[in-house]
């Protein structure tokens, strides 16, 4: 059988989509990301970004990029391993370290090679990854190269976790994983719970705080923050390309647990290392974090004031406390046309659709930024409201 059949398989789905007019991926913005961008054309309001404190263009980041490219050239050229360190990582490393009040902090190139490089490196053939079934893809891949034994977990599901840590044979090494934030629903884990099952059972904890840091906590610091236990979990990861305004990804941990993984993660030691200009711009970004804590409130707000116009609107949504707003089409076509309907209305949406989503429980998963303005929100809302009437209408 040819090797490329599926490649077919896939156009004539692509294609029906197409002919539609409803194909929702790959719109090409033609300004910068902001709350408000250009797209086919016209300005477009922007709730389908993970810029969440608004700093991707913010002159203080734009600038550190800038300089960072004038002092150092376009890239490293190599693997942090050898030729590829300079001295503005180890300061993002040391600079990230203190604000978590982690011992040590090691980067990686994008966020998805970082759960792909700590989960490979830490967990081996004896040992037992348990994972949230709704933990995002980076980790079920990471969780794949690591060639543990990989057991998932009903989402949020306490009795479930517990059920699967009894079963796993005391003489093998455990390591809980789960989002923080979880990216598609909003939801937040139950760490407090994640915790004391760990200490029950002697597992480790990591936590994914991609869509944490930066929102939740009182300073920002993520999921941990939020509830008191950042002391308990033993790996935090995180991504630059959301709060942090970049590009890349970070482990932060025990210096041992960080030491170890340096030296033994392939998916670190065989990549080139984040070019100087992203480095940068995540330390102007978290400067800005640390000195306008007021961002992260602002963030809060705006969020909850959507959540509240959507509510008020009849706007059927997922609750959550963060700002990943879910509202439900259901159907994978309607999904589509909404997409289509809301940008052409100038306002961008994302559409989620399985194997993101349970079948018959498509989303469109729409997000925001402290800068986001409520005349923005009123827009917005107004909108969606007004193409879900329509969705209600077609056959």
């Amino acid at each position: 059988m040819d090797i490329f059949k599926k490649c077919s398989s896939m156009m004539e789905m692509l294609r029906e989509v197409r002919e539609k007019e409803i194909y929702p991926y790959f719109h090409a913005l033609e300004t910068g990301q902001d709350t408000v961008v250009r797209m086919n054309n016209r300005e477009t309001i922007m709730i389908g970004s993970n810029n969440y404190l608004g700093l991707t263009s913010h002159p203080e980041v734009i600038e550190a990029g800038v300089a960072a490219i004038k002092k150092y050239g376009s890239g490293c050229s190599g693997s942090r391993f050898l030729n590829g360190t300079l001295d503005i990582h180890l300061a993002l490393e040391s600079e990230l370290a203190e604000f978590l009040g982690k011992e040590d902090v090691m980067t990686f190139s994008t966020g998805f090679q970082s759960n792909l490089g700590i989960l490979s490196a830490i967990a081996g053939r004896n040992d037992v990854i348990v994972g949230d079934r709704e933990n995002h893809a980076s980790i079920y891949d990471g969780c794949r190269l690591s060639y543990a034994k990989f057991l998932r977990y009903n989402h949020n599901d306490m009795e479930d976790l517990e059920n699967t840590l009894k079963s796993i044979p005391e003489d093998k090494g455990i390591l809980i994983v789960t989002d923080g934030a979880f990216s598609m629903t909003g939801d937040i884990a139950n760490l407090p719970e994640i915790v004391r099952l760990a200490k029950k059972y002697g597992a480790r904890v990591m936590v994914d705080d991609a869509h944490g840091f930066g929102v939740l906590g009182e300073h920002g610091r993520g999921t941990a923050e939020h509830f008191g236990l950042e002391d308990e979990v033993d790996i935090i990861m995180g991504t630059f390309s959301k709060s942090l305004a970049s590009l890349g990804g970070f482990m932060a941990a025990s210096k041992e647990v960080v030491d170890y993984v340096k030296h033994v993660s392939r998916p670190f030691i065989f990549s080139a290392s984040i070019s100087p200009a992203n480095v940068e711009c995540a330390r102007a970004a978290l400067r800005i974090i640390k000195r306008e804590p007021e961002r992260i409130q602002a963030l809060r707000d705006i969020s909850n004031y959507m959540r509240e116009g959507l509510k008020k609107l009849g706007v059927d949504i997922i609750e959550s406390e963060t700002p990943i707003i879910p509202i439900y089409t259901y159907e994978e076509e309607k999904t589509f046309i909404a997409c289509k309907l809301l940008l052409e209305r100038g306002v961008y949406v994302n559409p989620v659709i399985p194997p993101a989503t349970p079948p018959g429980q498509c989303l469109l998963r729409t997000s925001y930024t402290a800068t986001h303005t409520k005349e923005h929100m009123d827009y917005a809302m107004q909108q969606i409201k007004e193409v879900l009437e329509i969705l209600k209408n077609l056959a």
